[in-house]
């Protein structure tokens, strides 16, 4: 019981890094999201750029969107800020940039059963243009992540230096960021404007529990202790 109490302080002491984290970032997202958009750091600068330092931060690049190697990201969107939702994929495409390198863009999500439709026919706008859309750091996966589909051009979470073995060889370096577009309109796919501002934050109420069932533990034991030492004198009474 006193190992059941010390992983309950565990868990909870847990629960409220966790509230640290979840603080920083909501603090973060409020303060970048509204700023005004930012070139990207030049190639020069990438091997040193930190993503997490970007993300959520507006940025507006030029360049070309190489719309012949784009990548096709699986998802499930179940909260839709646009009219389509459930399983689908992301469109992500690489730009090539002005100044060198590629940066792959999220132009946005498509229902699954029209995938295809926007293989054949990806309505990518053509010639140089300029894009102003929100930064995001590389997703990471984990031991369940399944390998990229080489085949098919499809993976399974939104991270650059995954994306970019999918890539001709000729167009790298790739930026350790990707950027977000936004809405084009209602129904308009793919359906930009999907990135995750808003954030459940349930940890100190998990964290008040944790620590509830720790302090709950030695009340338990010293009962049963209580109780150990009742029949203990009890058994001597009755032999006595």
């Amino acid at each position: 019981m006193l190992t059941l109490m010390a992983l309950f302080v565990a868990l909870g002491l847990w629960q409220v890094e966790r509230l640290g984290e979840k603080d920083a970032l909501v603090t973060a997202v409020a303060e970048r999201a509204n700023l005004p958009p930012e070139p990207l750091p030049p190639l020069d600068q990438w091997a040193s750029l930190d993503p997490d330092g970007l993300d959520y931060r507006p940025l507006a690049v030029t360049g070309q969107f190489l719309s012949d190697q784009t990548v096709a990201v699986f998802t499930n969107l179940p909260e839709p800020r646009g009219r389509y939702a459930g399983a689908g994929y992301w469109l992500m495409v690489p730009f090539a940039l002005q100044g060198g390198g590629v940066l792959f863009v999220n132009r946005g999500f498509v229902p699954q059963d029209q995938l295809e439709q926007f293989r054949r026919d990806p309505a990518t706008p053509a010639g140089t243009i300029m894009l102003t859309g929100t930064a995001r750091r590389p997703e990471r996966g984990g031991s369940f992540t399944p390998d990229p589909d080489r085949d098919r051009r499809i993976d399974w979470i939104l991270n650059p230096q995954r994306l970019a073995a999918f890539l001709d060889p000729t167009t790298l370096p790739v930026a350790p960021l990707y950027l977000d577009l936004p809405s084009a309109g209602v129904g308009v796919l793919p359906q930009g404007g999907e990135t995750v501002m808003s954030f459940s934050n349930r940890h100190l109420e998990y964290a008040v529990t944790w620590f509830g069932f720790a302090a709950i533990v030695p009340v338990l034991l010293g009962f049963w202790l209580f109780r150990r030492r009742r029949e203990g004198v009890s058994l001597k009474q009755t032999h006595g």
